[in-house]
């Protein structure tokens, strides 16, 4: 089993890149806000109580989103490993993923983060914005996601590479050139 846990900031490629990774080493992807809207469109007992604690404007609890996570990879029949997108994102969290896929006889084998300097992320984020009418692409938005993102990531990185998972991949350049450097960080693990 190949997991990967891959950070970066709005708009850093995060989706592009793990499209590249699903279609060349057969991993499902798994973003947290995928799935939880689809556990609530389901109805499941996770996704409605998700959507009384979400509907309260509340984060939810670690333990929560763990079961649904859980859930979801338990679902996965004959899979290679996962990606996962947006979620941990906090040192808590990262030590349930780990527990949780330890108890599966798995674990994290690498941490991608991908790195783009913040104009470029501006730059992109405001372009999307006009390209796809996104009402939180915008500057003053973009900057608090932004400044949410490095400050709740920080530690993380850090505890990512204590573990001697974390593989910094610069996010500028080529799609190509950029997926090569992600490749080498997998195929080197």
């Amino acid at each position: 089993m190949l997991n990967i846990v891959i950070f970066g900031a709005p708009g850093s490629g995060k989706g592009t890149q793990s499209e590249f990774i699903v279609e060349k080493y057969g991993l499902n992807h798994i973003s947290t806000g995928d799935v939880l809207r689809a556990e609530i469109k389901k109805g499941s007992e996770l996704g409605k109580q998700a959507k009384e604690i979400m509907d309260k404007g509340q984060l939810l609890p670690d333990d929560v989103i763990i079961n649904i996570l859980a859930a979801t990879l338990d679902s996965f029949k004959e899979s290679k490993g996962c990606i996962f997108d947006g979620f941990p994102r906090t040192i808590p969290q990262a030590e349930a993923l780990k527990k949780m896929l330890a108890e599966r006889g798995q674990q994290v084998n690498v941490m991608l983060d991908l790195d783009v300097p913040e104009d470029e992320l501006m730059v992109r984020l405001i372009k999307r914005g006009q390209q796809t009418g996104r009402a939180d692409d915008n500057e003053a938005t973009i900057k608090n996601r932004l400044n949410v993102y490095h400050s709740q990531t920080q530690p993380l990185v850090e505890w990512y590479k204590k573990e001697g998972l974390y593989s910094h991949i610069q996010g500028l350049g080529s799609l190509e050139t950029i997926f090569g450097d992600i490749c080498k960080a997998i195929d080197g693990k």
